[in-house]
C-alpha cells in the first residue's frame, strides 16, 4: 500500500506540471461538426430568396461497423510522433449517461483490443493497473451513451453515440478522438454484476471527469482534473470491481478498503462497493455506515436516486431481499439533519403510456414518502412527493428491464424551505 501512496504522489507531481492554463470544453456533437466540411453553395438566378436546403438525415451504422470506424478513426488520428511503439491502457469503457459499465461496454473493449493487435502494430495494449500507470502510457477512455437520432431531449434514445478519447499522461493531453453513431441492434445494455446490484446514484465528480475527458474535449485539450488526479486510484478500484463481479466478496473488500487509503480513492463507488461487499458478507453495521455515506454524499450534492424495485403496477416494494426499513431509516435520519426541504421525485422508464407512468410514479414517490416520515414524524411538513413519469429519464431505451432501471428511481432533492 506504500507503494501505492508513493506512486499516486509521483503521479499527482508529473500531471500538475502537465495541466496548466484554462480547460475549455466542447461536446461530441461539437467535435463532429467542426470535422463536417461546409455545404457547397449555389446561386441561383431568382428575385426571392432559395429556400434552405434541408439539412441531411443523420444515420447510425450497424453496431459493429460503429465501433471499428471510431477505433480506426481514433488511432489513425493520434497526433504521436511516427516510427515508435506506444504502450495503451484502457480505463474500462462506461454508459455516457450514468457512468455505468455493461455487457455492451466489455464486449466494445474487447473489440478495440481485437482491432488494435492486428491492425495498429505500434501500440501496445497493456493491463489497466497501477504499476503500468506509474510508467504514465497513453490511456483510452471511451463512453457509449444512448442518443434520440432526432436530437430530441425529451424523445426515445434510438440509437448510440460511440466517443473514443486517446490521452497521453506525459503531457496531460489528448492527443486523438473517435467517433461514430450505433444503430440500437446487436447491443446488450445490461449492466456488469457490480452495477446491477449498487442501489443508489450520486452526482459523482470522478465519473463526471471521465466523462469529460471523452465527450468534452478535442485533441489537444488537457485532460480533465477531476479524472487525472484519480487515474491511479482508478486502477485499485476497477480491481475491486472485478473481483466483485467474480463473487469474490472478500478479496473485493479487501481492495475496497485499500484504495481508500489513498485520498483520491474517497469517491462515492468505493462507498457503494464497500456497501455492497459488507452486506453479501453479513456485515450490517458496516454496510449501513456507508450506506450513510452514500446518503449524505447525495444529498450535500442535490443529487440522490434510489433504486427500489417496486411490485409490477404497483406502489409497494417488491420481496427481492434488500433491506428497504434499513435504507429508510437511514435516508430518514440523513434528511432529518438537512438545513431544507426534501422533494421525494418518483420517475418511470419509457415503456406505457405517460398518463399511466405519471400516476404510477405519484403513487410510488407518495409511498416512500410516507415511510420516511414514519421514521422521522418531524419531517411531515419538510416532506413532499412529485411524480415524473418518463419525462426526466437517464437512459431512456424504454426496455423496461435491467438497463434502464435507473429510469424507475427515486430521486431525493433538498429544496428550499
Amino acid at each position: 500500500m506504500n507503494r501505492q501512496v508513493n506512486t499516486f504522489a509521483f503521479f499527482s507531481r508529473v500531471t500538475k506540471t502537465a495541466l496548466f492554463g484554462s480547460l475549455m470544453l466542447f461536446g461530441c456533437a461539437t467535435q463532429e461538426a467542426a470535422n463536417t466540411p461546409p455545404p457547397a453553395t449555389t446561386t441561383v438566378a431568382s428575385a426571392s430568396p432559395a429556400a434552405p436546403a434541408a439539412p441531411a438525415p443523420i444515420t447510425a451504422l450497424p453496431h459493429e461497423e460503429a465501433i471499428l470506424l471510431a477505433a480506426r478513426d481514433l488511432f489513425n488520428k493520434a497526433q504521436l510522433p511516427a516510427g515508435k511503439t506506444y504502450q495503451v491502457v484502457i480505463d474500462p469503457l462506461v454508459d455516457g449517461s450514468t457512468g455505468y459499465r455493461s455487457i455492451a461496454t466489455a464486449s466494445m473493449e474487447k473489440r478495440v483490443v481485437s482491432l488494435v493487435k492486428s491492425d495498429f502494430p505500434q501500440y501496445e495494449i497493456k493491463p489497466f493497473n497501477s504499476a503500468l500507470v506509474h510508467n504514465l502510457p497513453l490511456i483510452m477512455v471511451g463512453t457509449f451513451t444512448p442518443i434520440n437520432l432526432q436530437g430530441k431531449a425529451d424523445g426515445e434514445k434510438d440509437a448510440y453515440r460511440v466517443c473514443f478519447a486517446l490521452a497521453d499522461l506525459k503531457t496531460g493531453k489528448i492527443v486523438s478522438k473517435g467517433f461514430a453513431r450505433s444503430q440500437t441492434a446487436g447491443v446488450d445494455p445490461t449492466p456488469l454484476p457490480y452495477f446491477n446490484d449498487v442501489p443508489f446514484w450520486v452526482q459523482d465528480k470522478v465519473i463526471e471527469g471521465y466523462v469529460k475527458t471523452c465527450q468534452g474535449s478535442k485533441a489537444g485539450d488537457p485532460i480533465h482534473p477531476a479524472y487525472i488526479d484519480t487515474v491511479v486510484a482508478a486502477t485499485t478500484i476497477d480491481e475491486a470491481m472485478q473481483a466483485y463481479d467474480k463473487k469474490n466478496y472478500k478479496d473485493a473488500l479487501a481492495l475496497f478498503n485499500a484504495v481508500l487509503r489513498n485520498p483520491a480513492g474517497d469517491q462515492p463507488r468505493v462507498h457503494a462497493g464497500l456497501y455492497m461487499v459488507n452486506q453479501k458478507l453479513g456485515k450490517r453495521q458496516a454496510a449501513m455506515q456507508e450506506f450513510d455515506k452514500i446518503v449524505r454524499y447525495g444529498l450535500t450534492g442535490n443529487r440522490l436516486a434510489m433504486r427500489f424495485n417496486f411490485n409490477p403496477g404497483g406502489s409497494a416494494f417488491a420481496s427481492d431481499g434488500n433491506p428497504y426499513q434499513q435504507w429508510l431509516k437511514g435516508l430518514a435520519g440523513q434528511a432529518a439533519k438537512l438545513p431544507a426541504c426534501l422533494e421525494v421525485a418518483g420517475h418511470a422508464d419509457r415503456g406505457g403510456s405517460e398518463q399511466i407512468n405519471e400516476r404510477l410514479s405519484l403513487q410510488r414517490a407518495e409511498f416512500v414518502k410516507q415511510q420516511i416520515v414514519m421514521e422521522r414524524k418531524e419531517l411531515a411538513k419538510r416532506v413532499t412527493a412529485q411524480g415524473y413519469g418518463s419525462r426526466q429519464t437517464l437512459i431512456g431505451t424504454g426496455k423496461s428491464d435491467a438497463s434502464d432501471a435507473l429510469d424507475r428511481r427515486i430521486e431525493f432533492k433538498p429544496l428550499a424551505c
